[in-house]
């Protein structure tokens, strides 16, 4: 029996998990070798500034020893500090000590050329410097164990912390990785999933003008089957010009183009006038369309008229979609606050409570009364962020759902007040303002 290796979404999941952790291996053992580095430079910098404190107190303690000071251990009565110990070198002669209780020099470690030296001495660590002074040289030396102790601990620390700022480092590597590979993998399948939706909502109305076609050119037929024909490929026609329409739309939105410029917007106009442009399909469905008196404050915004234009035609185009005939929608528009919000309600079926996460996916559909392809609110949701929106989906008392989208109220102008009412009049249209 064969035993396979796992789906295709386990086998990315396990390749890009693979891929962060090459990646953070790598940053780990880039930043593996910069701290070695860093610590190597640490540890040089501190042994010479402790050698250069060593040394500035024997180069004290020889000059004053060469000023008369006397022979003693300096530093013995101080704890805290390691005494110094006094030898005179003659020529022809090793080194004798000056100063009490001071153990002899092994032969060979005098210091030559008045240059500080580190020797092992007594197995430990001593540091020695000397003065000329006539035909002789003085010495002195202190124990350098205390401060090769400090060393030794501080060495001993950057070891131990070595491998977890490794460790800490590789898991911070690999947990950013995975996380800035999860926008990619989640970008391309929702293209993927938007590629085969779209493949699948083309080839519907394309199996239908194909079979029509057919059809009326298999045989002779009278004037009104071709017409019949004719009319329903014109139909498949549309809603496939509408939804290549809608995918190009879709398409330089994500490209992230510039958008068009923002201006006062009265959304109260916006609602009545895209109650007028559903006027005919109201009609046509007995659909009871209405549009609620905003109340005396103003309800501008600020955005791209265009944009806001086709945000109420989508949710009114659905809502008519949803309510079906004999229906109610209703478009409102409420001023509260530092908030306008624009609200399209409906008498229909309504919206699953588990069905709204994905409501704005991309040809998703929550039931298949309405018809449509599926793209319609993605469109809507793509204004709705770019212009800093806030979507509330609920339940309306009409029986059906509510879309309700807000955002930051505008101060407008006495001119975009003016025009706004000029706008209004009857007979009137916005572009001979």
């Amino acid at each position: 029996m064969r035993i396979g290796r796992g789906t295709p979404g386990s086998r990315r999941r396990r390749s890009q998990a693979g891929h962060a952790a090459r990646v953070a291996l790598y940053a780990t053992l880039l930043i593996g070798v910069v701290y070695a580095g860093c610590v190597t430079v640490l540890d040089q910098a501190v042994a010479g500034r402790f050698a250069a404190l060593v040394d500035s107190r024997l180069q004290e303690r020889l000059s004053d020893v060469i000023d008369g000071a006397p022979l003693t251990i300096s530093g013995a009565e101080d704890a805290d500090e390691a005494p110094v110990f006094l030898w005179r070198r003659s020529k022809g002669r090793g080194a004798a000590p000056l100063t009490p209780d001071t153990p002899p020099l092994p032969p060979g470690s005098v210091p030559a050329n008045g240059r500080p030296i580190t020797i092992q001495f007594e197995e430990s660590p001593f540091r020695l410097d000397t003065i000329r002074e006539g035909h002789s040289w003085l010495i002195a030396g202190q124990s350098f164990a205390e401060q090769d102790h400090i060393e030794g601990l501080l060495g001993g620390g950057e070891l131990l912390a070595a491998p977890v700022l490794l460790l800490a480092m590789f898991a911070g590597a690999l947990i950013i990785g995975l996380r800035a590979l999860s926008p990619v993998e989640q970008s391309r399948r929702r293209q993927l999933e938007f590629t085969a939706d779209a493949s699948h909502e083309l080839r519907t109305p394309l199996s239908v003008i194909s079979a029509e076609t057919d059809i009326a050119l298999s045989a002779r037929r009278s004037a009104a089957e071709y017409r019949d024909a004719l009319t329903r490929i014109q139909g498949e026609s549309r809603r496939l010009r509408r939804i290549v329409e809608d995918m190009l739309w879709l398409a330089r939105f994500d490209s992230e183009p510039p958008p068009p410029g923002s201006e006062p917007i009265d959304l109260s106009t916006i609602a009545e006038q895209c109650a007028l442009r559903f006027r005919t399909i109201a009609r046509e469905q007995s659909l009871a369309v209405s549009v609620p008196a905003a109340g005396h404050d103003t309800a501008w915004i600020s955005g791209p008229p265009e944009w806001m234009d086709r945000l109420a035609g989508v949710l009114v185009d659905n809502a008519c979609r949803y309510a079906g005939p004999g229906g109610q929608v209703r478009i409102s528009v409420m001023a509260h606050g530092g908030k306008v919000s624009l609200t399209v309600e409906d008498s229909g079926p309504g919206i699953p409570f588990d069905e709204r996460p994905q409501l704005f996916d991309r040809f998703h559909r929550a039931t298949q009364q309405g018809g449509g392809a599926g793209l319609g609110l993605a469109i809507a949701d793509s204004i709705v962020r770019s212009t800093g929106g806030q979507w509330r989906i609920d339940d309306s008392p009409l029986g059906g759902a509510l879309f309700c989208v807000s955002w930051r109220r505008h101060s407008p102008s006495p001119r975009d007040q003016a025009v706004t009412v000029l706008s209004r009049a009857p007979g009137v249209r916005a572009d001979d303002l």
